[in-house]
């Protein structure tokens, strides 16, 4: 978790390559939609913490909490 919210410091960008976009379509429009604001949260956090002149290494492991809930979410979600 921790090193995948690295990649929630720079801005969300929806994929162009075709493989990932193919896999991004399969998934119901829900998940895809909880996805997105997951991925624009995790952001939003990110320019919080730098904002307020976090260290960074701090403000990653605050990030990374915040993504296993996320994920725990998308777990339990109602089909």
């Amino acid at each position: 978790m921790v090193e995948a919210a690295w990649h929630h410091r720079r801005d969300y960008r929806p994929t162009t390559r075709s493989v990932l976009q193919a896999r991004w379509e399969k998934a119901p429009e829900d998940v895809r939609l909880r996805g997105q604001a997951g991925n624009e949260r995790l952001h939003q956090q990110w320019i919080h913490f730098d904002v307020r002149k976090k260290r960074p290494v701090i403000a990653n492991v605050a990030i990374a909490r915040e993504l296993a809930g996320w994920c725990w979410s998308v777990a339990t979600m109602d089909k």
